[in-house]
């Protein structure tokens, strides 16, 4: 089975294909930005990978979302909930935990079918 790597570097690829699954690194927002806007753009650097590998939000397997602080969990969920598509709502892990540097607010992992 093929196995296709988008935008690898030294450390990581942004996403992996294996067969009909897509495998997504982490997504972070802008540093130090409030858990809104990282949250977004955490979702709009999924929207475009997984776009740039003809799929959707729509066809999203299991996402995981590391937030710093669970006191921004509700204002997170109010940008994640608005995003997700909910005919398909894919399953979900929350948890909190220390990020790469305290300026990450977020950071979002998906898979999804191809």
């Amino acid at each position: 089975m093929t196995i296709t790597r988008m935008h690898p570097g030294p450390r990581m690829s942004q996403a992996v294909r294996h067969g009909d699954t897509l495998y997504l690194a982490g997504q972070v927002g802008a540093p130090g930005a409030d858990i809104a806007t990282q949250t977004r753009g955490c979702l709009d650097a999924i929207d475009a990978l997984l776009a740039e590998a003809g799929s959707s939000k729509s066809k999203l397997l299991q996402v995981t979302i590391w937030i710093a602080d669970m006191a921004d969990f509700d204002a997170m969920n109010a940008v994640y909930d608005a995003w997700i598509d909910p005919a398909n709502p894919a399953t979900r892990a929350c948890c909190e935990a220390r990020l790469a540097t305290p300026e990450y607010r977020v950071e979002i992992i998906a898979t999804a079918a191809a």
